[in-house]
């Protein structure tokens, strides 16, 4: 997945993402620092969001089912790697891929998966705590080897 994707996958769920919470077009508007005629013009569909907009949505409206649906998962995990080219950061526990994940290798207590819906990989260990994230596959199984190593 790439920015721009995710800018419309974002920009075509907004309507419902803010009637799923009960928000108002002027609460959402507000909430998420756009005009209500930016908003009207996203929801009907005659512009995207920008990426600003997107983080902010990915933030907020973090356990939006919607949203998650959308993206196969945390939405925010995937403003992170698409800002910042991957995430190495040990040890943020997730559910354990059980939905939205299929296992590409297991070894030495380490499973990498692949996002069925955004095609992203990550590294969890066996307590599915997350070691690391990207959309690279080849640096995911370098990475998978240094961990296994250690």
């Amino acid at each position: 997945m790439k920015m721009d994707q995710m800018i419309e996958i974002v920009s075509s769920k907004l309507k419902l993402i803010r009637i799923e919470h009960g928000y108002t077009q002027d609460k959402m508007a507000s909430t998420l620092g756009i005009s209500k005629k930016t908003l009207l013009q996203i929801e009907k569909q005659r512009m995207q969001a920008n990426w600003t907009t997107v983080a902010a949505v990915a933030a907020i409206f973090r356990d939006s089912e919607i949203l998650k649906t959308a993206l196969g998962g945390d939405p925010v995990e995937l403003v992170e790697i698409l800002a910042h080219e991957g995430i190495e950061r040990p040890k943020e526990q997730t559910l354990g891929g059980k939905v939205w994940w299929k296992d590409m290798k297991c070894e030495n207590g380490f499973r990498l998966q692949q996002n069925l819906i955004s095609k992203h990989y990550r590294i969890l260990d066996d307590d599915n705590h997350r070691w690391y994230s990207s959309f690279d596959i080849g640096e995911a199984y370098e990475r998978l080897n240094e961990l296994v190593k250690s």
